[in-house]
């Protein structure tokens, strides 16, 4: 029987982020997914304005409870979430997490902690940060913070490799097992290259990518999809940080070299199988 991922996020028609940009690359790599919609807008709201509808909390555990009432959650094997728009769909989240789990123990649930990042501050609704602080990353036993995001829910300034590694390993002793920091801005690092970071309680290690001309919306929530699925896969967080990154470069790189401004998960779909670039793991602790 196939991974399965239940996947509560936003959705889009046009462009990639939250389920849109996390559903198909998981089903290219082999893995079921249920998508359950948090939004589903005409486009992302980077663009400045949009249309659709703010599902409600109620929604989502209608759709969760039909899904329940086919008797089948018990197939799920990992819960994954991203941007919450507001603490009552948490709340909703955090019940679906705590349902797939009586149905299957062994389930894990997997948040990319959607907050801020460097340069934009926070950008979510007021109460948002601290209900995922608070209450959302403790009961996650994998989360994707960038470097930011890290910062916020550890009460730290990380400015080195160690200080990041030890935030890591403090928000680990809050509940998740596994830390992928997606993004590091760090004292006399290279400014042309990006670093991600997975801690777990075996270590912790770093994979450099070369910096693209431009940011992505919906690269985060791409990186988190594909981090949990090859995690599944071969349960090293190492190893499966390592076929995060050459996937979602190469992908990238090729939507840059293209000129567009949406990810081409279609055009470039078999990067995210069989990449063109690949990266070497370094062990750091």
């Amino acid at each position: 029987m196939p991974t399965t991922i239940l996947s509560i996020q936003s959705s889009v028609a046009y462009g990639h982020v939250g389920n849109s940009a996390a559903t198909f690359p998981l089903m290219r790599l082999g893995v079921e997914v249920w998508p359950v919609l948090t939004v589903h807008f005409s486009n992302h709201t980077g663009y400045g304005s949009w249309r659709g509808p703010l599902l409600s909390a109620e929604d989502v555990t209608e759709v969760v409870t039909g899904i329940d009432e086919r008797g089948v959650l018990g197939r799920v094997d990992a819960v994954l979430s991203g941007y919450q728009g507001a603490q009552e769909v948490g709340a909703e989240v955090l019940k679906a997490v705590a349902l797939v789990k009586t149905r299957n123990s062994a389930a894990v649930y997997c948040c990319d902690p959607v907050i801020g990042d460097i340069g934009r501050g926070i950008y979510v609704r007021p109460g948002v940060p601290e209900f995922m602080r608070d209450q959302v990353v403790p009961s996650a036993q994998i989360v994707t913070p960038n470097h930011f995001e890290l910062d916020f829910l550890t009460d730290r300034t990380t400015t080195t490799l160690a200080e990041v590694v030890a935030a890591a390993n403090a928000l680990r002793e809050r509940g998740p097992e596994i830390v992928l920091v997606t993004s590091t801005v760090l004292d006399g690092q290279d400014p042309d290259h990006i670093l991600m970071l997975a801690v777990t309680k075996d270590g912790a290690w770093q994979v450099s990518t070369p910096r693209l001309e431009r940011n992505f919306t919906g690269s985060g929530d791409l990186t988190a999809a594909l981090f949990l699925a090859h995690l599944l896969d071969c349960g090293d967080a190492g190893q499966a940080m390592g076929r995060t990154a050459d996937a979602v470069y190469s992908l990238l790189k090729a939507t840059t070299d293209a000129g567009s401004a949406e990810l081409l998960l279609a055009q470039a779909q078999e990067e995210l199988v069989n990449p063109s670039y690949h990266f070497e793991i370094e062990r750091v602790r």
